[in-house]
């Protein structure tokens, strides 16, 4: 059965890889301005005496930001899903991109903090707490933290912290409107001195995730059994939420509160793979860039000349999928 199952898998991380591929070429194609490919190599060759090789130029750093960022989110989504056992655990639905973008905000609004390293701080900073918040939240009461009161507590969360984002732009007219561009969730507008910074954290957040696979295998079994078989369950959680947290304050901190894509990837992918996480995981990296890459490209397309913002694409696809998450898992755990 296994030896069936193994060619199906490695075709399954084959068309996950294509796909990121084509996302990608799509990318730097695919526009305001269709630019043909002889100009997309002279633009990442660094040649800007076209509008098609400048347009390319621009482009490269948006479709990097992308792929770094959807693969983070899908990542981070399908690490919540397996350490809470919540097929609707999401960095958005939990609410910890929302504390993510609280943090940066309120660093830009009352403390005048700038640069991009400072914002993945933040970032980073604000995702834990609220992730911490929420479980403790989730927690309480008979039965301890279930799906529903998790999910709960998360969308709650989300929507004060919201509220009080708002409250805090409102008075200061010098930031709001971009505050408020960057809320909405975006890669317009990349550079890679704003990029390059984020690398090393989303490297330490991919690997203590991915070294977190066992133990969520373990955990989809039971916590008794889990630690029946030799793992740690604490020290198992603590690492893996560790990783998503640093997965989603640096999307955030990049590109705003983006939803959905933690919801989505995992379940597509898990349809895939089966329920190892040692295959979920890595499928979900390439899902979410390519996801998040995708959204970006349709955003250009349907709105020429101008753009819509990939959170906004992105909640389109994922608020159906959320429903229908709901309808057919009534709430049950993984």
């Amino acid at each position: 059965m296994m030896r069936a199952e193994r060619p199906h898998r490695f075709a399954g991380f084959a068309i996950l890889l294509g796909l990121l591929v084509l996302t990608v070429g799509l990318s730097l194609t695919v526009g305001a301005r269709a630019v043909p490919w002889d100009e997309v190599w002279a633009g990442l060759l660094g040649q800007i005496d076209s509008i098609g090789a400048a347009a390319v130029a621009v482009r490269v750093p948006r479709t990097a930001l992308a792929v770094l960022a959807g693969g983070a989110l899908g990542l981070a989504g399908a690490v919540m899903q397996g350490i809470s056992r919540n097929p609707l655990a999401d960095p958005g639905i939990l609410g910890v991109n929302a504390g993510a973008a609280l943090f940066v905000v309120i660093g830009i609004a009352w403390f005048d903090i700038s640069g991009a390293q400072n914002f993945l701080w933040l970032g980073i900073a604000g995702a834990g707490l609220t992730a911490v918040f929420v479980y403790l939240v989730g927690a309480t009461g008979q039965g301890g933290a279930t799906p529903l009161k998790l999910t709960l507590a998360g969308t709650a969360t989300s929507v004060a912290v919201s509220a009080f984002i708002i409250a805090v732009v409102l008075p200061r007219n010098d930031i709001a409107g971009s505050v408020q561009s960057w809320q909405v969730g975006g890669v317009g507008g990349a550079r890679f001195d704003t990029l390059l910074p984020a690398v090393p954290f989303a490297v330490v957040g991919l690997l203590l995730s991915l070294a977190s696979a066992r133990v969520l295998n373990a955990l989809a079994l039971g916590e008794e059994l889990a630690t029946g078989l030799g793992q740690s369950v604490a020290l198992g959680r603590l690492m893996a939420a560790a990783g998503a947290v640093v997965l989603c304050g640096t999307a955030t901190a990049l590109c705003g509160p983006i939803g959905f894509v933690g919801l989505v990837v995992p379940h597509l992918c898990r349809m895939i793979a089966g329920v190892d996480y040692k295959l979920v995981l890595p499928l979900s990296t390439l899902a979410g860039a390519s996801m998040l890459g995708l959204s970006d490209v349709l955003g250009r397309v349907v709105a020429r000349p101008n753009e819509l913002d990939v959170g906004i694409v992105t909640a389109f696809v994922g608020a159906p999928f959320f429903i229908w998450t709901v309808r057919n898992n009534r709430m049950r755990g993984l």
